[in-house]
């Protein structure tokens, strides 16, 4: 599994977002800046998160964005599984997948199912909030 840019960059804008949260929206052009992240890049991020209300936008003068939820109600989990699509290492085990023909004798499916559980573990167990505490991991 290889986490890309798009959800590595959502964990980082997520944090920014927390860490300057208040009653007001926060403009993207101030996100990328203090990110260092093009704001094209995060313009392609900021509509799955809208849309799965993960944070709230509003257009125009004194608009951007802002968390919907308190950060430590965010996992990272939450945020790469909607960047990134399901986390399962192989294709057998992702949400919906076609079931294998060759489950029932697969010798490493049970190794790949308790990697998957130890990934999805991981991963809920990190909030934004933790993440935004110095030397977390």
């Amino acid at each position: 599994m290889i986490v890309s840019t798009k959800g590595r960059y959502a964990l980082r804008v997520m944090i920014d977002l927390a860490e300057h949260q208040n009653e007001t929206y926060i403009p993207m052009k101030d996100v990328a800046k203090r990110q260092h992240i093009s704001l094209k890049y995060i313009e392609k991020i900021m509509p799955v998160l809208t849309k799965n209300q993960i944070v709230e936008g509003v257009h125009g003068k004194g608009g951007g964005y802002r968390l919907t939820r308190e950060p430590k109600d965010y996992t990272v989990r939450e945020i790469l599984e909607l960047t990134e699509g399901d986390l399962a290492p192989v294709a057998c085990l992702e949400c919906g997948a076609t079931p294998c023909d060759k489950t029932e004798n697969c010798r490493t499916l049970p190794m790949w199912t308790d990697f998957y559980k130890l990934i999805n573990e991981f991963f809920d167990g990190i909030t934004i909030a933790d993440l935004m505490k110095e030397n977390h991991v």
